[in-house]
């Protein structure tokens, strides 16, 4: 356990209000619905697999059974290796959502093998940012009706290991480092926050905040490839190695659930938190330079053509 591990003390309720999260049947994301249910919120479980997902529900709601004014648990399919059910996704939840307050993009993969998703991404750069991004940007009308709104993003301080490469972010033709595709896909999470956040500004939309964050180093399934991708044994000697400086499940949830509800950082936005408190990310992800070509090229990547989330009102369009 860290020394020093940041805490939301906020009491904000969120009764009233509708929080969308992917990938959260376990680790963080569960633990940061369960947070969020506590607060009277509606929360959208946007998960994969939709049997853990409901397993995830039920655990929770039992928990749950004798506390008053808790909220309500709905889970949604997403695929995020596929852009096919990020847009499903997306369509189900504006059909039944008339509000959107909180959306945290909260899934990831690390480390994996060289893999690609449905659609040719590298597996990491397309599941970790690619897929959020889509999910971001298709929401986003109905998070701009619904303000005051956060999205939140769970980036890592591994962002700080390189850069993107934009000439190749999918790892057509340079040699595959999976280290080096999880830093990418984590600065990617940094630089998207920065510039959505600037789009906003640009559009005059106040009331919608972005937020990106290191939850720390958590034990969680996320270090499930290591003995693929670096050697046979390293998920337990990393494990042994990181143990005095890894948190709990309930710690590492703490900076999305301060970046979502906390009163204090309501007027914040484009900024980068640890342990519950804005820090200095790495040069690369004060780039702003980047942070437009990364925008650019994400609007491209996954197809959303002429499509512009920030005067599109209420509908869903830019289909691919």
């Amino acid at each position: 356990m860290p020394l020093f591990s940041g805490r939301c003390l906020s009491a904000a309720k969120l009764v009233g209000k509708t929080v969308v999260i992917t990938g959260c049947n376990t680790g963080i994301g569960k633990e940061t619905v369960l947070d969020f249910y506590k607060r009277g919120a509606r929360v959208i479980m946007a998960c994969r697999n939709l049997e853990k997902a409901e397993e995830a529900k039920n655990d929770i709601e039992i928990k749950c059974k004798n506390i008053s004014d808790t909220g309500k648990l709905v889970v949604v399919k997403c695929d995020l290796t596929s852009l096919k059910s990020v847009r499903e996704c997306a369509q189900t939840i504006l059909d039944s959502e008339q509000q959107i307050n909180i959306l945290v993009n909260n899934a990831g993969v690390m480390m994996c093998p060289k893999g690609t998703t449905e659609d040719g991404f590298e597996i990491q750069f397309g599941t970790n940012h690619l897929a959020h991004f889509l999910l971001t940007m298709l929401l986003l009308p109905r998070i701009i009706n619904s303000k005051p709104a956060r999205i939140v993003t769970v980036s890592s301080r591994g962002h700080t290991r390189g850069g993107i490469s934009f000439e190749d972010p999918n790892y057509k033709s340079r040699p595959y480092k999976s280290l080096d595709a999880y830093a990418q896909s984590k600065l990617a999470n940094i630089l998207f926050s920065k510039e959505l956040a600037s789009k906003l500004k640009e559009h005059n939309i106040e009331g919608v905040n972005t937020y990106s964050l290191h939850p720390g180093v958590i034990k969680t399934e996320l270090g499930r490839h290591l003995n693929d991708t670096l050697f046979p044994g390293a998920r337990a000697i990393f494990g042994l190695f990181f143990t005095p400086f890894t948190k709990s499940i309930e710690l590492g949830a703490q900076t999305t659930i301060y970046c979502s509800v906390d009163e204090k950082c309501a007027n914040e936005t484009g900024l980068y938190y640890s342990d519950c408190v804005p820090i200095k990310p790495s040069q690369e992800a004060l780039n702003t330079e980047n942070a437009k070509k990364l925008w650019d090229l994400s609007v491209d990547l996954v197809g959303l053509g002429d499509y512009n989330p920030f005067t599109q009102k209420t509908t869903l369009n830019g289909n691919k």
